[in-house]
C-alpha cells in the first residue's frame, strides 16, 4: 500500500550536517503527519521531529534550533535538515508517515526501514 524509503544518512564529523529525505509511494492522495524516528543502540526509539500537512512542526528538545524538517505534499516527500551534529545524535533514523489516504483507503503507522547516521571524528 504505502512505503517509505529513507536516504542521506552517513558518517559525519561532530559539528557537521547531513541532510534526510523520506519519499513516500503508493496510490496516495494525502498524509496528514509525517516524521522522523531515531534509536541509538539500548535504547528506545524517539520522536525527533514530525510535521502536519499544514506545515506546523514539533520537535524534541534536544535536537530543537539544530534540526529542521520541512516537507513536499506534492512529492509526499519529508526531510530532516541535521546541523551541528553531536555523537550523541548517532542512530537509525526511521521515517514515519501516519493518517495517510489513499485508494486503498485510510492507514496509520507506517514505517520505512531506517538509514543510519554515525556522527564520529
Amino acid at each position: 500500500q504505502v512505503q517509505l524509503v529513507e536516504s542521506g544518512g552517513g558518517l559525519v564529523q561532530p559539528g557537521g550536517s547531513l541532510r534526510l529525505s523520506c519519499a513516500a509511494s503508493g496510490r496516495i492522495f494525502s498524509i496528514n503527519t509525517m516524521g522522523w524516528y531515531r534509536q541509538a543502540p539500548g535504547k528506545p526509539r524517539e520522536l525527533v521531529a514530525d510535521i502536519n500537512s499544514g506545515g506546523d512542526t514539533n520537535y524534541a528538545d534536544s535536537v530543537k534550533d539544530r534540526f529542521t524538517i520541512s516537507r513536499d505534499n506534492a512529492k509526499n516527500t519529508v526531510y530532516l535538515q541535521m546541523n551541528s551534529l553531536k555523537p550523541e545524535d548517532t542512530a537509525v533514523y526511521y521515517c514515519n508517515a501516519d493518517r495517510v489516504v489513499g485508494n486503498f483507503g485510510s492507514g496509520m503507522g507506517y514505517w520505512g526501514k531506517g538509514t543510519l547516521v554515525t556522527v564520529s571524528s
